[in-house]
């Protein structure tokens, strides 16, 4: 790291990890005229200039008064963003091409409240708070996620020309956060089902499986499975009962990265696959996932989904 890169550091860290609430203090605090401000500055140049010339008493104490106002402008602007308290939260998942949010929580501790603040992670997003006296509040800085992979928060610009725009006062905000961004899903068929015989088996007449109970059902059971006037029969006091056969076989989908078109780009392949894992899971099938290297067995529910595109977002050919 270069000397300015380890001097924006030193201004600008967090803390140790990254993770506790930070206090912003006078070091992390800065405050410039704005535009208006120099030319509310020029305008009391001209005006003093003018009552000097013209040894005009009421004009030295307009323009004076007005030095005053601006000055106190100047400090309300300052202990606008004085000992504001920042908190990093947690980012859900996105998918490349959306707008990640990553949330900070802002903890105001005087008695006084804190306005028209803006909070940019990118100039093109500012997002606008205001926090009451003694008061708490949430916002989500919006960030862009144009590739699959994890999407650290860059530098955060917390700024305020509150009360009277004549002066900007800001802060830089590096909360250790980052987003999961997974690949753009690609709408394209499911690849056929496996058929993954149960151990045991025994067939009944005329080659059909032979009914063998219910038992209770587990959060990875599909709910076409579900025997629903078996389950309707406990009066609802009970778990919802699937039909287990002896000698059934349960079709399994395994969304392998071989079924992908290997002429396609990298990012194109898996983005099939985290449609089929999408179509797999809303259709309520079993499924796994097989990329070089990595495989997940079949199941479903959402945190197998998430499990998958966990997987597809952070796979290196």
């Amino acid at each position: 790291m270069n000397l300015a890169g380890r001097f924006q550091q030193f201004l600008f860290r967090w803390r140790s990890d990254g993770t506790a609430p930070l206090r912003l203090g006078q070091r992390r605090i800065f405050i410039v005229p704005s535009r208006g401000g120099l030319l509310f500055a020029l305008a009391l140049v001209v005006m003093l200039l003018g009552a000097i010339n013209y040894n005009l008493a009421l004009g030295h104490a307009l323009v004076f008064l007005l030095a005053g106002l601006g000055v106190a402008g100047m400090i309300h602007t300052f202990r606008n963003l004085f000992g504001l308290v920042i908190m990093p939260g947690r980012c859900e998942p996105v998918f490349a091409g959306q707008t990640a949010f990553f949330p900070l929580a802002l903890d105001n501790e005087r008695s006084a409240p804190r306005l028209a603040l803006e909070l940019a992670a990118t100039a093109e997003l500012p997002i606008e708070a205001a926090i009451a006296s003694r008061g708490k509040t949430r916002v989500r800085v919006p960030l862009p996620a144009h590739q699959r992979g994890w999407l650290p928060l860059p530098r955060v610009r917390l700024s305020t020309r509150y009360p009277l725009g004549l002066f900007t006062a800001w802060a830089y905000l590096q909360p250790d956060m980052r987003c999961l961004v997974y690949p753009t899903p690609v709408t394209a068929p499911l690849p056929a089902a496996s058929a993954a015989a149960n151990g045991g088996t025994q067939h009944g007449a005329g080659g059909q499986e032979d009914f063998a109970g219910f038992r209770p059902r587990q959060p990875a059971d599909s709910l076409r499975h579900v025997a629903w006037k078996a389950s309707a029969r406990d009066s609802g006091e009970g778990p919802l009962l699937i039909k287990e056969f002896a000698g059934g076989a349960e079709s399994e989908l395994i969304l392998d990265w071989q079924h992908t078109d290997p002429a396609l780009p990298v990012d194109t392949r898996l983005g099939m696959l985290a449609g089929w894992v999408l179509a797999a899971e809303a259709a309520g099938d079993r499924y796994g996932l097989a990329l070089p290297g990595l495989s997940l067995a079949p199941a479903s529910g959402e945190a197998h989904q998430q499990r998958c595109l966990e997987a597809l977002a952070l796979f290196q050919p």
